[in-house]
């Protein structure tokens, strides 16, 4: 474990959000493996090439029996301030699903626990209302005296249903931008992005400006920091490759099988 996750915090969370913030605008991609509870974060944290925690709100959803979106703000919180206690120095960013009903206020409770960023979903609503949802977790974040790093997510893709592609392209510039005008740090856009969609992205929306989710069959970190984009993080495919190795070895046993030597004490 380094110093960093198995001490108190030496520095404020301005700090770790100026730090965040300089991470996105760094020309080297900022790789971000979410997690989902205390253990999760410390296996991560462990790793020298952490720089900054990501947690996933499905993930922590599914941890307590939710459907990702439903779960109640303060059992969110209540994870993400362990993981925040956990982290040290290293700065978290937290997802916070949709903002919930006062993005301000949701905002200010986050920076409560130590939370310095987060993604939040504009699930499609009215391009203004979702912009006035922006000013509002900068505003709260500048009243609490932290640079709140907004990773603003727009659901141009996920939620485009069969419209055509270039519609989906082009919303999601124009809610990107608009995201910006209004305090966003970065523009999260998740999908699966090929290199000429991002490339579009990153041309419409701004260089180091731009981030994505690492899936499946998806381009590379090096590809799309290549591309331009700022940070990349995988959502909840981090819990399924573990319970999907928990379920792969929970076979083997019921077979008559034994724990693996390689399995690391890693709780």
């Amino acid at each position: 474990m380094t110093s960093q996750s198995s001490s108190e915090p030496t520095t404020s969370p301005a700090d770790r959000a100026r730090t965040l913030s300089a991470l996105h605008a760094a020309p080297e991609i900022l790789r971000v493996v979410n997690v989902w509870d205390v253990v999760s974060a410390k296996a991560v944290l462990a790793l020298p090439e952490t720089r900054a925690i990501a947690t996933a709100g499905h993930s922590i959803a599914a941890t307590f029996g939710y459907p990702d979106g439903t779960i109640p703000f303060d059992l969110t919180l209540d994870m993400v301030g362990r993981i925040v206690d956990a982290a040290g120095d290293v700065p978290v960013t937290a997802d916070l699903d949709d903002g919930y009903e006062d993005t301000g206020e949701t905002t200010r409770r986050a920076i409560g626990v130590g939370i310095v960023g987060a993604n939040m979903e504009d699930r499609l609503r009215p391009l203004a209302e979702s912009a006035a949802r922006v000013e509002a977790v900068v505003a709260a974040g500048e009243a609490e005296g932290v640079p709140f790093s907004l990773n603003a997510r727009t659901d141009a893709f996920v939620r485009g249903g069969d419209r055509p592609l270039e519609e989906s392209v082009a919303d999601a510039i124009e809610r990107g931008r608009a995201y910006l005008d209004a305090g966003a740090d970065i523009v999260f856009v998740p999908g699966p992005l090929d290199a000429d969609v991002t490339r579009q992205l990153v041309e419409g929306i701004g260089e180091r400006k731009v981030s994505v989710i690492g899936l499946p069959g998806a381009l590379t970190a090096a590809e799309y920091e290549a591309l331009g984009v700022a940070r990349i993080s995988y959502g909840p495919t981090t819990q399924r490759v573990a319970l999907t190795a928990l379920q792969d070895v929970a076979k083997s046993l019921y077979a008559d099988g034994v724990i693996p030597e390689s399995t690391r004490a890693l709780n």
